[in-house]
């Protein structure tokens, strides 16, 4: 912390105005302040250096130090066709944006803004990729960001990051009203009102394009492993696919289905950064596309991989990874 000291110097003010009156539109406070940058100045340089440095180390120490005890929250609000990024310096968690749909959506007191990002103050604009990162952050559950959040009024989806199950998406009608009964008695204690808040989310959760969660996530099929190097795990597809992928295979309309890929990149340690989708349609036709997969998803994808390959080889993800890569190079030396 910077040792200031205070100099304090006493003139008579008709002193004071007839200096300045010669100083050139320059107060005397502002003159003497120059005259001990210059008495600084001229100290022996290596002494200059040796204070300068200290008092730079403090200011960043300082910094540092406030900068540590702040915590964040990341929003992505789409809203009329229009969408943001930003991160607010308060780190609020689900109740407390919670309140603050409930208030936008109800026009509560009758003065909620004309659009959602109106319900904070101070909020700083980040990037796409910049939310991607606090995403990713925040799955590492180190305290600093406390909530992450992609609100869509367009859907009418309300989505927050989970450190164990990632994304959790609920309706926006929902989360108003588990809002409402979490927070209407006035004498219910906050752990009171997060129970009730979860309670009535509780078996509501929707699937959303852009928010897999654990639950989306499960496997069958045996482990492959491809020429490129990477382990290929089959996902099943027992949840609401056409509304994660856009399909329309949830119907007895057509006699289509949707084969999901998911694969891990050995070399690099971690899955791969998309789905890989095939849609078979009935006429024996087929088509192909990726679904990219954010930091939340991929988080959870590799927790449920390691839970599978534990429990269909008795290894972890890692140990098999490795125990295969050793079993081709032996191959590859045999064969030359």
């Amino acid at each position: 912390m910077a040792d200031h000291v205070d100099i304090t110097l006493w003139i008579d003010r008709r002193w004071k105005d007839a200096i300045e009156k010669h100083l050139k539109g320059e107060t005397l406070q502002e003159h003497l302040e120059d005259v001990l940058d210059t008495l600084c100045n001229q100290l022996p340089e290596q002494e200059y250096a040796r204070i300068s440095c200290a008092i730079q180390s403090e200011a960043a120490a300082q910094r540092a130090k406030k900068e540590g005890a702040r915590t964040y929250a990341a929003y992505h609000v789409t809203e009329r066709g229009q969408e943001w990024y930003f991160k607010t310096s308060l780190g609020e968690e689900l109740l407390a944006v919670g309140k603050k749909l409930r208030g936008y959506l109800t026009k509560g007191n009758g003065a909620a803004p004309d659009k959602f990002i109106g319900m904070f103050f101070g909020g700083q604009p980040i990037t796409a990729k910049e939310f991607d990162a606090l995403t990713a952050l925040r799955m590492e559950n180190t305290g600093k960001v406390r909530g992450v959040f992609d609100l869509n009024f367009d859907k009418r989806e309300f989505s927050a990051v989970h450190i164990m199950d990632g994304w959790q998406t609920w309706a926006m009608r929902d989360v108003s009203a588990a809002v409402y009964h979490a927070t209407r008695s006035q004498f219910a204690s906050s752990d009171d009102k997060w129970r009730k808040l979860l309670d009535h989310l509780s078996g509501k959760e929707i699937t959303s394009a852009g928010h897999l969660s654990a639950r989306n996530f499960s496997f069958s099929d045996e482990i492959m492993m491809e020429e490129n190097g990477k382990l290929n795990f089959y996902v099943d597809a027992d949840f609401d696919v056409d509304a994660a992928f856009g399909t329309f295979v949830l119907t007895d309309k057509n006699d289509d289905w949707l084969n999901i890929y998911a694969n891990y990149d050995i070399a690099e340690d971690r899955p791969c950064d998309t789905l890989e989708l095939t849609l078979c349609k009935g006429d024996g036709s087929e088509e192909s596309w990726s679904y990219p997969l954010n930091a939340a998803e991929k988080d959870v994808l590799l927790r449920k991989m390691d839970a599978f390959c534990m429990e269909q080889t008795g290894m972890s993800l890692r140990e098999y990874a490795q125990q295969l890569h050793e079993e081709q190079a032996q191959t590859a030396e045999l064969q030359l």
